[in-house]
């Protein structure tokens, strides 16, 4: 029976250590060394839950970098994005909003410059021409409207703050806190702005009056809503033209 030949290992071990050190690390370390083994090729279905993993991380990262689409105007109206609680319809809750507009709207007319230069002692002249575009590309949140001309005769004599311009309809609340939808369409509105500055103290009004000799009058203007059909948004960046219009 021929014996075993000694391990390369033990054998160089031996060479150089004692033999008792020798066969101490030949056991700790060859001998009891754990062997730890994996499949040399992946199986079908290791190969199917990567390309899936592949998959999700591409998807991910894709979301991560695409900006979110805006919500469809059906999702708007099931999420309530512009529904108006019925605590917050209020005519005293916008009476601060309304005058906030008059005062961007005399700027927008240049009422507020002319009261600090005095204007010469002469009214200010506000025309179709050299006004007409400021007007109607304006903001009229927060106008206070009334209705003086429509096809039908219930909505005739309404009156209230603008909370909501659309492209086809005015939502207005009125003094009794009541919230109208009028259409634009064949609707006539009046709205008025003040000639003097919102700012300008009661002592400053009285002495322009007693300079003028007659109380100043305020700016009555009329707003056909069949040639007002735009949002607010496309009307800001929006070219009007200058043209008659008959109505019959």
């Amino acid at each position: 029976m021929t014996t075993p030949k000694p391990h390369i290992a033990q054998d160089l071990l031996s060479r150089a250590h004692s033999p008792d050190t020798a066969e101490q690390l030949f056991t700790e370390r060859i001998k009891q060394k754990p062997l730890y083994l994996r499949p040399t090729s992946p199986t079908p279905a290791d190969n199917r839950s990567r390309r899936r993993l592949q998959r999700l991380r591409k998807k991910e990262y894709f979301y991560r970098k695409q900006r979110p689409q805006p919500l469809s105007a059906r999702q708007k109206r099931v999420s309530g994005l512009y529904d108006i609680s019925k605590e917050e319809c209020r005519y005293e809750v916008f009476k601060g909003l309304h005058e906030l507009w008059v005062q961007y709207m005399q700027e927008v007319l240049g009422i507020e410059k002319s009261a600090d230069k005095g204007n010469n002692g002469r009214p200010l002249v506000i025309s179709g021409y050299a006004h007409g575009s400021k007007l109607v590309s304006a903001d009229y949140h927060g106008a206070e409207v009334e209705v003086v001309r429509s096809r039908c005769a219930g909505r005739v004599g309404a009156k209230g703050i603008v909370v909501r311009d659309t492209k086809f309809t005015f939502v207005i609340v009125t003094k009794g806190d009541v919230v109208k939808t009028i259409p634009k369409e064949h609707t006539v509105f009046r709205f008025t702005i003040p000639s003097t500055p919102i700012k300008a103290s009661a002592e400053e009004t009285s002495n322009n009056d007693k300079m003028e000799g007659e109380k100043t009058k305020d700016f009555v203007f009329e707003l056909h809503g069949s040639q007002f059909e735009n949002r607010p948004v496309d009307r800001a960046n929006k070219k009007f033209k200058w043209r008659n219009i008959d109505y019959v």
